[in-house]
Order: C-alpha cells, then structure tokens, then sequence
C-alpha cells in the first residue's frame, strides 16, 4: 500500500515537475536569445527572426542589405546575426562622433568568432585593448611615416618588374596577327605581388611568389599556410562548426572548439593545426631576425623591415620589453602581412576589374600612365603622390564599389548616446567592417555608412572628398541612396 501510495505521488507531481522545467527552459531561452535585444530596443529596424535574425537577409542580399535598410529606416537602424544586434550608422557625422568624438568612450574592438581560437590574431595591434593598445600603436606608428613608406618604393619596383615579366612566361601562345595572347588569373597575381611587397616590408624576406616556376621550399609551405589560416576566418555554412555557434550561442563557442580540435578530421581541428603551425614558423622568422640583430651589430648592414624596427623598439626600454612579448611581436608582424596583403590584393582586383568594362576610363587612364615618361622610367614616392590624379580617382572608386569588408566592432566602455539613442555600457559596437562573428557579450554594431558613399553622383560628394572632410572634421551632407 506504502508502495502503491508512492507511485500515486510521483504520477501526480511528474506533469507539474515536467512542466516547471519546461517553463525554466523556455524562460531561459528567451532572456539568451532576446535580452541583447531588450537592450537596443528604441532603434529602429526590421522584424528579427527567432535564433538566426536576419542572416536570411544578408544571406539573399550580401553588403547591400545595409544599403536598403537605410533608405527605409534612416542613418542609424538595428540588423541582427543571429542573437547579437547590430547598430548600423549610415551617417558621416554620426561616424566621426563614435571614431573620433567618443573614441574614449569606444575605444576597444570586440572580438570576432573566427579570431577567438587563434592566439597569433588576438595579440595583434587591431584586437589589443586599453593602454597596451595605446603603447603599442605609439611605438610602430613612426614606421607609417612618408619617409618611411618612401623608402619602400624600390622594393615595390622590383615585385612589380619581377611580376610583369611572369606573366608572359607560362601559356603564351602566338595568334595569327603576331600578338601575344595570355590567360593570367589578375587576382592570384594581385595576391603574390602583395604578398611579395609585404613580406620584405614585415618580414624582410622575398618569398618570390612572382617570380618565375614555383617558388617551393619553406616560403611557399608558409604562405600555403598563410593562405588557409586567412580563408578560414568567415562566417558562412564552409566554417567550422564553433564559428557558427558564436552566432547563436557564442556561450558555446569557446568549449566547442576546444572538444572539436580534438577530433581528426573536424574543420576545427584542421584550423587549430594550420595556425599552430603558422604561429610557429612565425616564432621562427622572428627569432632567426633577432639573431641576425646581434650580428649587425658587428658591422653587418641594417635592414629596414617592419619587424627589425619592432625589436629596435623593444630593446629601447624595460617596459617596451614588458610590452612587446615575443607573442606580441609575432603577432604585429604577421597582422602585418596579413593586413597589407589581403587589402591591397582586393583593392587592386577590383579595380581592373571595373577598369576592364569601362573603355573610356581604361584609355584614359593608359594615357595619364604612358605620359609620364619614356618606358623604364621609375616614379619616386612624390610622383605617385602627385602625378597620378586620375589613377587616384580610379582607385578610391574602386574602393567605393567594393570595399574590402564594411565593419569595425567596437565596445562601449560606458552608457552611450548616439543618434538620440543609448547604448548601455559593455556593448560591442561595429564600424566599418563585416567581418567576424560576435564574442560572447552582447553586440551593438556602428557601421560607416557605405550606403551613403554610394549615393548618386550628383547629389554626393566623391569618397575622397569624404575622407578628407572627415579628416578635416568637416561637416558632410550624404542622402543614403543605393
């Protein structure tokens, strides 16, 4: 009867304990998934999907979805992946206000998904925070000086002869007419060059990716390296698996990876290998540069690359030493690479590619490059400043069209206002890029209005003019049109 009478007791509180639990799921279900909503919720913006938000929308419409978005809700709107909502601003005033303004207030970028799992991207100057940030780019910035960047015009001249004279070595086949006709894939060869220029800039050393056969040996089993470390920092269905979780459950993300690059086989296993290797190749190249330091102080020629100039700083100071970790120098010099490469590859391809449906630009432009003087001439830093005006202009509208990627994520490091809107405090805030999933706080994205540089010519001004009223802290009127 005692036994019977238990069992009866049980089978009565079972539905009410089952359906307390459910309720507790439910409940938490929707204070993660929405709370970082509730937060931004006086921004305008579309209807959000449960989970994914409005993925299916970049998904159908890419880049240009920002664009739309702004005709229809104004300079500053919500935009949701997955659970963290961004704050695009489409606005130029807007945009000086949180980089220049309220830098103190904004100083910090948040950390992307795809760049969680890799400490060799984390330790650069672009994801550092506070006053290691601060220290940081106080050290390298003199080595962005024009005379500095000057002195890097012989090298550029040489990758791009070396390149020029590649690319009629393989496949050239004779016409009928005597012309030469060559298939050449610009975007590989933008790709080498860049990686070529940068390398001697970053590293000092010629990986040799323009010239002539395959280049083999250790410096193409680095950029092969280099390569699928970079591919593998996206968002879409080929990522691995916990970068996809940074998006709807960046709670996850961090013991996901971890258990997965584990297992043989997994793309997280695959991408931890590849940046374990990267990294240390990376750790090679600087401590073979700082035995080569030692050297030079016996009388051997002092090199002028970025990361000989990084372990000239360090060695200035005990707290430049404390600041610049070999982790650290790494790093820089590899962010280095990566930066200078990837956007100057793109920027150039993009620009051949509009260059090649537009004949008018094409002539004109051939015209201004031929004039300015006999075949072999080499221009020096103040004539490509100066001599190349529609070559300039044919550059910033290639970067108009098609930039790089629009987003930068920021944190507040208090509560905001911006646009008549507030933003509460540890929020991460994206401008001017898109290109990483979201940490594990909730995200509020700040977007430099690229809708608003693509606004019809006769209504805007040109990007250059933009970005140097920005510069100039000069107030620009852009009506958001696609």
């Amino acid at each position: 009867m005692e036994m019977a009478g238990a069992a009866g007791t049980a089978e009565t509180w079972l539905p009410y304990v089952t359906t307390a639990a459910s309720c507790a799921v439910a409940v938490f279900f929707l204070l993660y998934f929405y709370a970082p909503q509730w937060a931004v919720r006086g921004v305008p913006g579309p209807p959000a999907l449960p989970v994914v938000g409005h993925l299916p929308l970049l998904a159908r419409h890419g880049p240009d979805i920002f664009g739309l978005l702004a005709k229809k809700y104004g300079p500053i709107f919500r935009f949701h992946l997955g659970r963290q909502p961004l704050v695009i601003v489409a606005d130029p005033e807007l945009c000086r206000e949180v980089g220049v303004r309220q830098f103190k207030l904004i100083p910090n970028r948040s950390l992307p998904a795809p760049i969680a799992g890799s400490p060799l991207h984390q330790k650069g100057l672009f994801f550092t925070r506070d006053e290691r940030w601060s220290a940081m780019r106080n050290t390298i910035i003199s080595l962005y000086q024009p005379s500095h960047l000057a002195g890097l015009v012989p090298t550029m001249q040489r990758c791009i002869e070396r390149a020029a004279d590649a690319i009629l070595a393989p496949g050239v086949q004779q016409n009928g007419d005597g012309d030469v006709d060559v298939d050449v894939d610009f975007s590989d060869l933008s790709l080498k060059l860049a990686t070529d220029i940068i390398g001697q800039a970053a590293f000092g050393v010629d990986f040799g990716l323009t010239a002539s056969g395959d280049p083999g040996g250790e410096a193409a089993e680095f950029i092969r390296e280099h390569v699928h470390s970079t591919t593998s920092l996206k968002m879409d269905l080929s990522a691995p698996l916990s970068v996809a979780l940074g998006l709807v459950a960046p709670a996850l993300q961090g013991p996901v990876r971890r258990l997965l690059s584990r297992v043989p086989g997994t793309a997280d296993w695959k991408v931890a290998r590849t940046n374990a290797r990267l990294r240390a190749r990376v750790d090679e190249v600087v401590a073979a540069r700082a035995r080569a330091r030692e050297r030079r102080r016996h009388g051997e020629a002092r090199t002028k690359d970025f990361l000989s100039a990084v372990l000239d700083a360090r060695d200035r100071s005990a707290a430049l030493r404390e600041l610049l970790t070999p982790d650290h120098v790494s790093a820089l010099t590899y962010e280095h690479l990566l930066a200078g490469s990837a956007t100057t590859a793109f920027t150039l391809s993009s620009a051949v590619y509009l260059v090649a449906g537009h004949p008018e630009v094409e002539a004109k432009l051939l015209a201004e490059v031929d004039g300015f003087g006999p075949r072999g001439a080499v221009p020096t830093a103040d004539d490509l400043h100066h001599r190349f005006p529609y070559l300039d202009q044919v550059i910033m509208e290639a970067m108009r069209f098609y930039t790089v990627s629009p987003l930068i994520a920021r944190v507040t490091s208090r509560r905001t206002e911006l646009g008549g809107h507030e933003l509460p405090k540890v929020i991460d805030n994206w401008r001017n890029r898109l290109g990483g999933a979201p940490s594990e706080t909730e995200n509020v994205c700040l977007e430099i209005g690229l809708g608003c540089i693509k606004s019809n010519r006769e209504e805007r001004p040109t990007s250059r003019e933009i970005m140097e009223r920005l510069d100039r802290w000069e107030t620009t009127n852009c009506n958001v049109k696609q």
